[in-house]
């Protein structure tokens, strides 16, 4: 159970299928991926009844001429031809959209939204696909049919009677298309307003703001060829085998052809160890794995700053004697602010360095080693770096420690976020931005007529705050699952539920229904699997991976059921609603998505040309001014970054917690309660902790235990009777799923310097649980 201090005890939320048997724990010994990934989908495929089209799929996805791209991560897509550019969870996703159960009216008939609130979120996305338009019913607690033309003037009418657009916000997930995208954003300037939140302010908000403050462009610059071609790769914070597994390729190749390969991480992943690619068919059949890794560093949870402060301070005391330890060249002819950090990393010692890292000085100075012998390194992080209070600040050591040899504007070499779902970077490429350029809105106006808002938006946890209050009264989400991914949530569902109308725009039942405003809407749409039929013909969407790459993707399947719509239609359909005199030519756009183009191509750099372009084999990739070694900071420079370190160590008594995904999990998407790399069955409500710890506490493996955080605030939220579980993790670091432990993170805890939600760096307390006996 769960609940805050400053809060009427809420019902725990229910994530996953009940327990089928015992919880167990063995830990995992085998290759990630590889037959293990074999008989997973196997099994999920005969699960879902979905042989044949999930076979149909596999050959489809991730390919050019004609595929669609994986709606699951923002890996980028093989540039040689690989005929299996897949993954387990990339199959289970696609899979889990495809399948043939279906939520109509008369699942809505049958079942109130009283009674679904108390079922589990696997038991309410397992229901199917939805099949048409809905609008909640207050007098008998249920939703019933609208059509399409009432619910766009239901959003119409709310919207225009708005004292001002600002009451309202537009949430965007990953998931949706570029030219979904940018038509979602142009209806939401065209209305007046910069409440443009989206899954960005809770994962990557800190790379996008390190990155444009050190080097002026908010997105890495590798791609896979440098991926390819570099001597040595430092992976911070990734859980690669579960979140972007077909980087295993990548590191698995690194690791042939003699790279480094240096995984920095509280716990040992999977991915960190070895594997065996499911489409290299004679190792599949020899069993033959290949390492993964050449140096695993377990970091303390926010240790990673401290870890990278280190090596910096190893290369500078080398440079003493050994001058070309430094790239000077470099430094002196593309840089500023390298004295500033010179003196920093001098006036850091190394036992401050031990103490926040958790790491010897023996284990950072074999790190420096690989970094100081390799003549072109990459430095590649996601969330593990990001959810911090001192994101951004680590993420801006990254690139110092880049720059100090020069490792930037050449192949093989720079900075590489994992961005996580499949158009997270291209929904911000494409004007999801609530902080939006200047430039970009004067190109915006210049190409479409309009007058958008200068002044800075909503985030999400802004809108979250104003929803609270009461003045934000219309919640629009496109995609995702707001009610489950957002931070402190019985706060959350408070806010959602003071709307006066919340809008999801989704292709399955999920919490973010149940959860909804006095007036609610479920607007069902077409999946990423799916034919998207419009007055031109069958269209394609483009989507950007994590690397910057431009590509089509086009549907092979049947729509779920005939009234669904496609989500550029949608959108244009609450445009026109709400804006009836608008200029803008919504009907004409979703007729053709070439025009969307066409209009995308004049307003967003890099997008020139882009309909020839991204019918190229492979795409495009967009401009990146850093690689050419463009800097538009206001130096014209890379800029060195230079501040303390953070204490990072947590109090006595209480440990530094991290949320994190199971392997059989999406996002908010649970497709099991097991968690195959990390030797879980049958179990999520539990706690990762170092055995010494359990120890200190009384506490033995699968006892009760209560979990208590403690907020910037002073205030308190817990969860009770999860179980622990001992792990190979650093003393005073503990872990556990998202979003069942969302539910620790105050809406307060977020960062300064990014203004995300610190899920990975919570500071609890955990007790044996009330009543609970000693561990036999």
């Amino acid at each position: 159970m769960s609940t805050s201090s400053d809060e009427q005890e809420p019902a725990r939320p229910r994530v996953g299928p009940a327990p089928a048997a015992e919880p167990e724990f063995r830990p995992y010994h085998h290759p990630a991926a590889g037959w293990g990934a074999a008989k997973s989908v196997t099994r999920f495929l005969l699960r879902e009844r979905e042989l044949v089209d999930g076979a149909r799929a596999i050959a489809k996805m991730n390919h050019e001429n004609g595929g669609f791209d994986c709606p699951g991560c923002a890996w980028p897509d093989d540039r040689k031809g690989l005929r299996l550019d897949i993954c387990e969870n990339g199959i289970k996703h696609v899979t889990w959209e495809m399948t043939g159960k279906r939520v109509g009216r008369e699942f809505f008939a049958a079942h109130s939204v009283g009674e679904l609130s108390g079922w589990s979120d696997f038991a309410l996305e397992d229901q199917g696909r939805l099949t048409e338009p809905m609008v909640y019913d207050p007098g008998t607690d249920h939703y019933v049919p609208i059509g399409w033309k009432d619910a766009f003037e239901l959003v119409g009418a709310e919207l225009r009677a708005l004292d001002s657009p600002n009451g309202a916000s537009f949430y965007t997930s990953g998931r949706l298309g570029n030219e979904a995208t940018f038509l979602y954003q142009l209806w939401a300037r065209e209305l007046g307003t910069n409440n443009l939140p989206d899954c960005s302010n809770m994962c990557h908000e800190a790379s996008g703001r390190a990155l444009k403050a050190s080097l002026g462009t908010g997105k890495g610059t590798c791609d896979l060829k440098d991926w390819e071609s570099t001597d040595a790769l430092f992976v911070m914070g990734v859980n690669a085998a579960s979140n972007a597994p077909r980087m295993l390729t990548a590191l698995a190749g690194a690791y042939e052809r003699g790279a480094q390969v240096v995984h920095v991480n509280p716990l040992v992943e999977a991915a960190a160890t070895r594997t065996i690619i499911p489409h290299d068919i004679t190792d599949m059949a020899l069993f033959k794995s290949t390492r993964t890794s050449t140096l695993n560093l377990q970091v303390r949870i926010g240790g990673d700053m401290a870890f990278l402060r280190g090596v910096a301070k190893a290369l500078l005391d080398r440079a003493r004697t050994e001058p070309k330890a430094l790239d000077r060249e470099f430094v002196d002819r593309y840089t500023t602010g390298f004295e500033e950090y010179r003196a920093i990393c001098e006036a850091t010692s190394w036992e401050e360095i031990e103490r926040q890292s958790g790491l010897s000085r023996e284990d950072v100075l074999a790190a420096a080693r690989v970094y100081h012998e390799a003549d072109r390194s990459i430095i590649s992080w996601c969330l593990g770096v990001t959810q911090h209070e001192h994101g951004v600040d680590t993420i801006r050591e990254i690139v110092n420690v880049l720059l100090l040899r020069g490792n930037l504007g050449r192949e093989g070499a720079g900075p590489s976020p994992v961005r996580g779902h499949s158009n997270v970077q291209g929904n911000r490429t494409c004007g999801i931005d609530h902080r939006p350029a200047p430039e970009f809105l004067d190109r915006l106006a210049a190409a479409c007529g309009i007058d958008p808002p200068r002044e800075h938006g909503l985030d999400t946890v802004g809108t979250i705050r104003a929803m609270h209050r009461g003045d934000v009264k219309v919640f629009v989400g496109m995609g995702g699952n707001f009610a489950l991914a957002a931070p402190d949530t019985p706060y959350t569902h408070e806010a959602l539920r003071n709307c006066e109308l919340t809008v999801q725009v989704s292709t399955k039942l999920n919490r973010s229904h149940l959860v909804h405003g006095r007036k609610a809407l479920i607007l069902p749409c077409l999946g990423r699997t799916e034919k998207d039929e419009q007055r031109g013909g069958v269209q394609s969407t483009s989507v950007e991976d994590s690397m910057s790459m431009v590509h089509l993707s086009v549907g092979m399947k049947r729509p779920a059921s005939k009234h669904l719509l496609s989500e550029p239609a949608i959108i244009a359909g609450m445009a026109r609603a709400s804006l009836p005199a608008s200029a803008t030519p919504w009907e004409w756009y979703v007729e053709d998505y070439d025009r969307v183009r066409d209009t995308m191509a004049r307003v967003l750099d890099g997008f020139e040309d882009c309909n020839r372009r991204v019918r190229l084999p492979l795409g495009f990739r967009i401009k990146q001014p850093a690689r050419e070694l463009v800097f538009l900071t206001p130096s014209g420079r890379a800029e060195f970054s230079a501040v303390p370190l953070p204490d990072v160590v947590p109090e006595p008594g209480t440990l530094a917690l991290g949320t994190m995904r199971s392997h059989d999990q999406w996002n908010t998407t649970i497709y099991s309660d097991d968690d195959r790399y990390r030797g879980i069955k049958n179990l999520r409500t539990l706690v990762f902790m170092n055995k010494d710890d359990m120890r200190e506490r009384g506490v033995g493996e699968f006892d009760p235990v209560d979990i208590t955080s403690t907020a910037k605030d002073g205030s308190h939220r817990g969860l009770y009777g999860y179980l622990a579980v001992p792990y190979d993790i650093p003393r005073g670091c503990a872990a556990g799923y998202m979003p069942e432990m969302n539910v620790l993170c105050a809406l307060g805890d977020h960062s300064a310097q990014s203004d995300q939600p610190i899920m990975k760096h919570l500071k609890v307390t955990v007790t044996a649980a009330a009543g609970a006996g000693a561990p036999g």
